[in-house]
């Protein structure tokens, strides 16, 4: 199990063009870590080297256990969740159906996905297909995966953006759960978190 995060000396480059540099923080159990900058800063290719799907121009990513250095593949396997900026979901699938598969795919189970539903408010979407949904709808469908299968490390692209105000709290309430659960939170953002978070700022 994640129960740390050390980025070490982390530097990332896209098309040719460094995005940033010798970048290096720590993220402990039960912390919130705000990504911020400008647009192309790098916030999401940080994220996207984290779950191991850039690697990273020089640095390293460590994961950290109770007993030490966890194996990287296995901690991402099983240990982290991407929500990226994009939801990823099947339009034609029922939102039920699409929750069932991502709960399944990553663990999880229909019971759990179930109360995910419950705790996004999007039970009663459920015989409804992806593309009939909202925009808020979709990313509440997306963010429900955090729930129907729980890992540790929530790594979040703009999670806010398509919420309302009331949803913006909702999740808020549930981040702050997972957190005092031991779990992390690092997030991509332009708007503040609904729940106190140390700032990393790129592009600066």
């Amino acid at each position: 199990m994640i129960s740390s995060l050390l980025i070490d000396k982390l530097a990332v480059a896209r098309g040719g063009r460094e995005l940033f540099d010798g970048l290096s923080f720590a993220a402990e159990a039960g912390e919130a870590v705000a990504l911020t900058g400008p647009n192309g800063s790098g916030k999401t290719s940080l994220l996207r080297v984290i779950a191991g799907l850039v690697r990273p121009a020089a640095g390293e990513v460590r994961f950290l256990g109770p007993e030490g250095v966890l194996e990287p593949e296995a901690a991402r396997g099983s240990g982290l969740h991407l929500v990226g900026h994009q939801d990823g979901l099947k339009t034609t699938r029922t939102a039920g159906e699409e929750l069932n598969f991502m709960a399944r795919w990553t663990g999880g189970s229909q019971e759990a996905a179930q109360v995910a539903m419950e705790a996004l408010q999007i039970a009663r979407l459920a015989e409804l297909e992806v593309r009939m949904l909202s925009a808020g709808q979709r990313r509440r469908l997306a963010l429900a995966r955090l729930i129907a299968s729980p890992r540790p490390l929530w790594l979040l692209d703009e999670p806010l953006a398509p919420l309302d105000g009331g949803q913006r709290a909702r999740f808020g309430e549930l981040m702050a759960a997972h957190l005092r659960s031991g779990g992390l939170v690092l997030a991509a953002v332009h708007d503040p978190l609904p729940i106190p978070a140390r700032a990393v700022e790129l592009g600066a």
